[in-house]
């Protein structure tokens, strides 16, 4: 992961990071062989970087936790789930631009 400012999540540690977080959580379901995950994990990366301290972003590799990925309906990647107070309060499928998801994350913040 290039940004300190995202975390790797697993099954493992999930519930701790996301569902109990104090601050919106922001999750990228993403796979290394998907062509827009990769188009949008810059946009991703720069917004962990900008909302620093007022959002969590994290990354679940699909792949890896396909447990995760059924959980949350997960049928198509990119998938973007922004979660408040353990909730789903915004899912996004596909390639965002930057504007659209700063639409969606300040309306939560």
């Amino acid at each position: 992961m290039a940004s300190p400012n995202i975390i790797t999540l697993s099954d493992a540690d999930f519930k701790e990071e996301v569902l109990d977080a104090q601050i919106p959580v922001l999750v990228d379901f993403w796979a290394g062989w998907c062509g827009p995950c990769r188009m949008i994990a810059p946009i991703v990366e720069g917004l962990a970087e900008e909302y620093r301290g007022r959002i969590k972003v994290a990354k679940v590799n699909v792949d890896e936790y396909q447990g995760l990925a059924a959980q949350y309906g997960i049928m198509s990647i990119p998938t973007l789930l922004l979660f408040k107070n353990g909730e789903v309060v915004s899912r996004l499928v596909g390639y965002q631009s930057k504007e659209k998801l700063v639409q969606v994350l300040e309306k939560y913040l």
